[in-house]
């Protein structure tokens, strides 16, 4: 899969997972659809460290990895980041 299709299927993945994660990212939709880039490759490694097959393709099940990945890296963005009150 090339990077361009990576970065297709994490914009997918990103938005869909904006739906899915309660709150609001430190860059907006922007940031969270960046997030989801980011995302695709961290799900197609922890599906192949599960003995799973990553992203292969643009497909349904890559954009599940993809999501999956980018769900993970959200909360862990939105726990580090927390909620920042105005002073």
């Amino acid at each position: 899969m090339t990077i361009l299709g990576w970065i297709i299927v994490g914009l997918i993945a990103g938005a869909l997972a904006k739906m899915v994660v309660p709150g609001e990212g430190p860059g907006g939709i922007v940031g969270d659809i960046v997030v989801g880039i980011v995302g695709a490759f961290l799900g197609g490694w922890v599906f192949n460290f599960f003995g799973h097959t990553g992203l292969n393709g643009f497909s349904l099940y890559s954009v599940i990895v993809a999501f999956v990945g980018a769900v993970i890296l959200l909360f862990i963005v939105r726990a580090v980041t927390g909620r920042r009150g105005a002073v």
